[in-house]
């Protein structure tokens, strides 16, 4: 695919060079948290932990309240890079296809400096049924440079952090803590092409809150074991506390290096939370749902900031799918899309600037969490803000039966206006994706 689309984005990238200079262009920052599903933020009615600067960054911007992701980290991150859906590109977990075209090469190409730190999981780091190194390195991927962790081997990701530096592997010894190295690599990186004035893309998939649950360094001591259900909760909140922290410093970064009027700031997370973890929300305990394809393994925060062009203390109503961002990063840097590129996503800017856009009025999902491994389900949905149909026929009414216990009945859809009317749009959706899911080559399984 990449050779394919290699000619269509270099002309993309000659037209965004005569289209104004690159200093006027806005700087771009996506951060993606790790296993953290919506109950958890207060800006959402989560009531149990700390987490003030994610709470300024929604009263300073627009937060959307159905944004959707992929159950599990992998198919997400997939899904999130290449604007396309799973069933089109996703054969392995800890694999991104090599080929692959992300947001990142196309707004490399059209003159951003580009920048990962965090987490990778897209080369091959674990020994699955496809060779290992089989996927795509941050380089193919279109970054100039990165920080980040499990990229051909896994290692520790918070104390003594098994890091890539651009490339080689950094002192492990003098590592110190994961997540506070990728911030301050990312603080470097925005005060660098700010001096530059060089528009930039900071992408930033976050280590943490994922397991093991540890306290990060200078936390108050839990007077609970580790791996006890009260150890694990509590680490879990000093975790979103330190994340939180992290968040704010980039938010911190950006201001101070004149960008904040100039930069669209992203919040989002890869999948619900630890089905071990449970948290309140509006009143009542929530268990988190990773892995789950209902809303607590896919509702996840969406949050953005850019003063001046988002309007302040917005919420959005529009459903937004991880395909989206591809699109609505392209647009917001002024790129075209590659014509040979199939991308499944639909740009949600106009929204952001406070205008009605076009919004879409269904998702798909193609849910195949290791196509490598013949013993999970996998499977596929189309659902909206009120209703979801599964490829095998149910039908769930997401309003009153979140937790999708009861299938609706399909007998009497004729009268009943409002559900035969969501009914086809749903089996619509579905019908318009590829019939067959991919699956690994028969040689490798």
């Amino acid at each position: 695919m990449r050779q394919w689309t290699r000619s269509s984005i270099v002309a993309m990238a000659l037209i965004g060079a005569l289209v104004g200079q690159t200093s006027t262009r806005p700087d771009i920052v996506l951060i993606m948290a790790d296993d953290v599903g919506v109950e958890a933020f207060s800006s959402y009615g989560g009531e149990s932990y700390d987490t003030p600067h994610l709470d300024a960054l929604a009263q300073a911007g627009m937060q959307f309240q159905h944004c959707h992701s992929q159950p599990l980290c992998t198919p997400s991150r997939v899904k999130l890079m290449t604007g396309q859906s799973n069933i089109r590109n996703y054969r392995s977990f800890g694999i991104l296809p090599r080929g692959s075209v992300t947001f990142a090469n196309v707004l490399q190409d059209a003159g951003y400096r580009t920048c990962v730190v965090g987490k990778w999981q897209l080369f091959g780091s674990r020994q699955e049924l496809l060779p290992k190194g089989a996927g795509t390195s941050p380089a193919a991927a279109g970054f100039d440079e990165h920080l980040l962790w499990q990229v051909d081997r896994i290692g520790s990701r918070y104390g003594k952090a098994l890091l890539v530096e651009n490339g080689r592997y950094a002192d492990r010894a003098s590592a110190g803590y994961g997540p506070d190295r990728f911030a301050d690599f990312a603080i470097d990186f925005i005060a660098r092409q700010r001096k530059a004035e060089q528009p930039y893309l900071l992408y930033f998939p976050m280590a943490l809150v994922h397991s093991p649950f540890e306290s990060p360094p200078n936390a108050d001591p839990v007077d609970a074991p580790p791996k006890s259900r009260d150890g694990k909760q509590a680490r879990f909140a000093q975790m979103m506390t330190h994340m939180d922290a992290i968040v704010g410093r980039l938010l911190g970064a950006v201001d101070e290096n004149d960008g904040r009027e100039r930069t669209l700031f992203l919040f989002t997370s890869d999948n619900g939370t630890p089905r071990n973890i449970v948290s309140r929300q509006n009143g009542r305990p929530v268990r988190g749902g990773k892995g789950l394809s209902n809303d607590r393994g896919t509702h996840v925060p969406l949050v953005a900031r850019w003063p001046g062009t988002i309007p302040a203390d917005r919420t959005n109503d529009s459903l937004i799918d991880f395909t989206d961002f591809f699109v609505t990063l392209l647009a917001t840097a002024g790129a075209e899309q590659p014509a040979s590129l199939t991308l499944d996503g639909r740009s949600f800017l106009p929204q952001l600037r406070g205008e009605p856009g076009t919004p879409r009025d269904s998702l798909f999902c193609y849910y195949n969490p290791r196509p490598e491994r013949r013993k999970f389900a996998r499977g596929r949905f189309a659902r909206d803000q009120h209703f979801k149909l599964y490829g095998d026929g149910r039908f769930f009414d997401l309003v009153n039966d979140p937790e999708e216990q009861t299938p609706l009945p399909t007998d009497d859809l004729a009268t009943n206006p409002q559900r035969r009317a969501a009914h086809r749009k749903l089996m619509a959706a579905i019908a318009a994706m590829p019939e067959h899911p991919l699956a690994i080559a028969p040689e490798h399984r």
